[in-house]
């Protein structure tokens, strides 16, 4: 089976990607890691053909979970996956888990693969803005893949739909 999961910054993707692949025995692989390259510890953004063939060597896979954000550049995975999972998590509790989650980076509780910095942070909350401005767009393009999208809204409207 493949599965893309998508959502905004802290909609629970990383979260869900991580158990599904923990009780499917499914590989996943996390979208920021696709769009971003880390070569000796400098991160720097990947061309849209470089995350395409990022993404055709996942799909090389028997099974995978890609789990990102409503990404451009990575649509050529919601061709290539069985089901799409939309989490649509409320905008009250992203930004709590916006906040928490800066919190325990950067008291080293909770690793990430960026820089938990005022910046970053910043950008999280302007990302989750942006996407609240183009909500309709996203959900637009979501709807051209309805036979296969799963849109939750909370943790147990996931149960027995996959």
């Amino acid at each position: 089976m493949k599965i893309l999961i998508l959502g905004i910054v802290a909609s629970g993707k990383t979260t869900l990607a991580r158990k599904l692949s923990q009780e499917l025995s499914i590989p996943y692989f996390e979208g920021d890691c696709i769009a971003w390259g880390f070569p000796n510890e400098k991160r720097y953004k990947r061309s849209d053909e470089e995350q395409k063939s990022i993404i055709e060597k996942i799909d090389e896979n028997e099974s995978w979970i890609i789990e990102g954000t409503c990404r451009e550049s990575q649509r050529s995975a919601y061709d290539l996956a069985d089901k799409i999972i939309f989490l649509d998590t409320p905008l009250y509790k992203r930004t709590f888990r916006i906040i928490t989650r800066f919190i325990k980076q950067k008291i080293g509780v909770e690793k990430s693969n960026y820089k938990p910095t005022f910046e970053m942070l910043k950008c999280m909350f302007k990302w989750t803005n942006d996407f609240e401005r183009n909500r309709q767009t996203h959900e637009s393009t979501l709807m051209n893949y309805e036979d296969k999208l799963i849109w939750i809204k909370s943790k147990k409207e996931l149960n027995g739909r996959l």
